[in-house]
């Protein structure tokens, strides 16, 4: 095993050059030496203050929220206008599968509960809804507008979004006569009257979006309620651009929208969409908005769906909501919110709900 090494000499053995001069290491070697124990240290010392960093600078103001701004998010004297005008300004939602019939039939309720003055339109897919569905998500008020449903130009949507580009039909309704939209998703309830919004002089608002991940609070926003100005020359253009702009498919509509408008749009309070996230990233922040919210977003949390997006019957509804309380308890004081909704819905709507359950293809 030692034949490798038979020839090996000490460095003090080696020989004499042949002017017998002993041997002595080049000056470039210990320069190379020295410039490699160089980088190496400094190379340790960049780590180590990336590292101090990282666990000792302040964190991001929303996720240290403190409670220290206790003013109105609007203010009082800015409200004494008179009510929108229904012909004018429209609330507007959308239904593309039968499972959120339900969903659309509460949200409803609580907007009407909300007092709010707008026009109540409820975007659907003739193709994909049924008359029992239709029928259900419209009980609380909603009028049916039938739209095509615009296919995604990529592939890698993610399934629960595939038919969300339809939604850029909401920029047409200035050819119905309004001058102004507000859109909210159909898993979403009305806390508070929002009709403030309908006053805003920009052509388009939405809140920002907020990841649970490393993400966090970003200036990218979320598309599930927004604030518009129709206008169809602006349809066309987005329409003929959704297919060459550059931005990640997974997030559909609202990935090309944050491209679309990313730099123009008005970013609102988180009162107007307080996305479920906010409560799970910080707790103390959700807290302080429960007196200011006008509209809560149940991302992570759907009462009204069962498995991967599947329908619920009006009957076991209630039972659901108690299954994704217990499975998120994070969030159940947010679904036994929703469950109340609901029963209020329910009672105020029981005759025509009962109707439109009965309804078959």
């Amino acid at each position: 095993m030692f034949r490798r090494y038979k020839d090996y000499l000490p460095l003090s053995l080696l020989p004499d050059d042949e002017e017998g001069t002993p041997y002595r290491p080049q000056k470039t070697d210990m320069r190379r030496r020295l410039l490699t124990r160089g980088l190496v240290l400094v190379s340790v010392v960049v780590n180590l203050y990336f590292v101090y960093s990282t666990f000792t600078a302040w964190p991001a103001p929303l996720d240290d929220y403190q409670s220290l701004n206790t003013h109105p998010v609007v203010e009082e004297k800015a409200l004494s206008f008179k009510p929108p005008n229904p012909r004018d300004n429209a609330v507007v939602t959308g239904l593309y599968t039968d499972a959120f019939a339900t969903a659309v039939a509460t949200l409803g309720h609580t907007l009407n509960v909300a007092n709010s003055s707008a026009s109540r339109l409820l975007f659907y897919l003739p193709d994909k809804i049924s008359k029992r569905a239709l029928c259900i998500a419209s009980v609380s008020g909603w009028d049916p507008i039938p739209v095509e449903r615009i296919a995604p130009p990529f592939s890698g949507v993610h399934r629960h979004f595939l038919d969300q580009y339809s939604k850029l039909h909401l920029w047409t309704l200035d050819q119905r006569g309004y001058e102004s939209v507000v859109y909210v998703d159909a898993d979403a309830l009305v806390r508070r009257n929002f009709d403030e919004l309908f006053r805003l002089p920009f052509t388009f608002g939405a809140v920002p979006d907020v990841y649970t991940t490393a993400q966090g609070y970003v200036t990218s926003f979320n598309a599930g309620v927004m604030f518009l100005r129709p206008d169809t020359e602006l349809y066309n253009d987005m329409v003929a651009k959704i297919a060459t702009a550059r931005y990640p498919a997974e997030q559909a509509e609202q990935a090309f929208l944050n491209l679309y408008f990313g730099a123009e749009a008005l970013r609102l309070p988180y009162a107007y969409n307080a996305n479920l996230a906010i409560k799970k990233r910080t707790p103390a922040l959700w807290d302080a908005l429960q007196d200011e919210m006008r509209i809560m977003h149940f991302t992570m949390a759907k009462p009204f769906l069962q498995g991967d997006y599947a329908e619920v019957p009006l009957n076991q509804l209630e039972r659901n909501a108690e299954k994704v309380a217990k499975k998120k308890p994070a969030f159940k004081r947010e679904v036994v919110e929703w469950l109340e909704a609901w029963h209020e819905t329910r009672r105020v709507y029981r005759s025509k709900l009962d109707k439109c359950d009965a309804l078959t293809d």
